[in-house]
């Protein structure tokens, strides 16, 4: 098989009947697409394909940088897209939180610029989030860049219903499958291969998956952030249901161990989900049905993630100290403090404020005399033990108040007498019009 160019290999990728005996469904054939088949690794080489190419000639006259609001696959894409056009490519994200993307994009040539957003979406209606901001100058005609604009951009989706759709329709000798079963990061994939098949046939039971509202999983968005996302639209999903980063690192096992597809957490995350919800159907059926998930991309970009979460898989001893092993009774007795006790705790005991969020956006805004240790480097210090004297006062600060409530439960169970999480976090703190500082 002979290509003149990489891109031409974008698509037309296996569709792999797995063997009912890894996922123990009776009535259901469970087919996973496999994305992590294109040329650049993943499902998001159609988005990235179909949102430059119109314009790379346009943009290599001018010398325009291709930018993106992206910090995973949609950013490796571009950046070897725009490599073989001989442009710049630039990754603008609220924070590289997978270390091996980071580097690839670093040895791909890009620039990286990690903004203070609030969340990894932005939300266009708050105008004060850096993120936005840069969306907004992105969005110039004449800004000299060329934005592909992925959470907006309808040619995201359009990529799928030209291609990963009716690529499943003929693999299935023209026939949609039962259930469609997707993970939901820009929305691209999952609305426009739901597209097609709907319109092949409108009987399709089409569920999206997101993940916990307190989890991160590489490539899918929680609750929250998926409906600040553009192109998400509820009316492509007959259901949406959640999906743990647990539930995902099982499934990334079942997938490379059992069947021998190097698939990543998204690609776990699709297959657990399919299977948890295709079990509570499969001994209801009385025809055979067909069901398909979407296999984003490879493990091999996510071996600090899994590692982290994991560390017996590497064969290393399990975190002595760790916020994953709170629990919901910890974290109900955790101490938060509203704003205004938290200003007069300040002045009155003379606590430690300690920002966890990361350096850009502790640099924009942030308490006066605070401390910044992000969360990683702080969770490395507390496996060591207490990092705080016992007669020091603590008062933990994040976004919104989740991953400092953790953290407070957790010094609390390693015996810190009084440590305090700012409820609504950083955010609460602006909204309430209390003082911030700026480096």
């Amino acid at each position: 098989m002979r290509y003149d160019h990489v891109t031409d290999m974008i698509g037309d990728t296996p569709l792999l009947r797995l063997d009912p005996a890894v996922h123990g469904l009776v009535n259901i054939d469970l087919y996973a697409k496999l994305e992590l088949f294109n040329p650049f690794g993943s499902v998001k080489d159609r988005a990235a394909w179909s949102m430059a190419a119109p314009y790379l000639r346009q943009a290599t006259e001018r010398g325009d940088t291709v930018v993106e609001l992206s910090s995973g696959n949609t950013a490796k894409a571009l950046a070897v897209i725009a490599g073989m056009h001989g442009l710049p490519f630039k990754s603008v994200t609220n924070r590289m939180k997978v270390p091996e993307i980071k580097d690839l994009l670093l040895l791909l040539g890009a620039e990286i610029d990690e903004l203070p957003g609030q969340a990894e979406c932005l939300d266009p209606t708050n105008t004060e989030d850096p993120l936005t901001r840069m969306h907004q100058l992105l969005a110039g005609s004449d800004s000299g860049y060329l934005h592909t604009d992925q959470y907006f951009n309808r040619r995201n989706i359009g990529a799928h219903v030209h291609g990963t759709g009716p690529e499943i329709v003929a693999d299935l000798d023209g026939r949609a499958p039962d259930y469609f079963i997707a993970c939901v990061g820009t929305a691209g994939s999952s609305a426009g291969v739901a597209t097609v098949l709907r319109h092949h046939d409108p009987d399709v039971t089409v569920v999206g998956l997101v993940a916990e509202k307190s989890d991160f999983i590489p490539g899918i968005r929680n609750i929250d952030e998926v409906h600040e996302v553009g192109l998400f639209d509820p009316g492509h999903y007959d259901s949406i249901e959640t999906i743990s980063a647990d539930e995902a690192i099982d499934g990334l096992l079942t997938l490379v161990r059992r069947c021998g597809i190097l698939a990543g957490p998204t690609g776990g995350g699709a297959y657990q989900g399919a299977v948890r919800f295709l079990s509570a159907v499969d001994a209801q059926l009385t025809e055979r049905r067909t069901a398909v998930f979407i296999v984003c991309d490879r493990v091999e970009s996510y071996m600090s993630y899994v590692r982290e979460r994991r560390p017996a898989l590497f064969h290393q001893p399990a975190r002595r100290h760790s916020t994953r092993t709170i629990t919901a009774e910890e974290l109900a007795r955790a101490k938060a403090i509203d704003v205004p006790d938290a200003q007069r705790w300040i002045a009155q005991e003379g606590c430690v404020v300690v920002d966890l969020r990361g350096p850009f956006a502790y640099q924009a805004l942030h308490i006066d005399r605070s401390i910044n240790i992000v969360d990683e480097l702080f969770a490395e210090l507390v496996h060591g033990g207490l990092p705080f004297g016992r007669r020091q006062p603590v008062l933990l600060v994040c976004p919104v108040g989740e991953k400092s409530a953790r953290y407070a439960a957790l010094l609390t169970r390693m015996g810190h007498p009084d440590v305090r999480s700012l409820a609504g976090g950083i955010i609460a703190w602006r909204d309430a019009g209390a003082t911030l500082v700026r480096d």
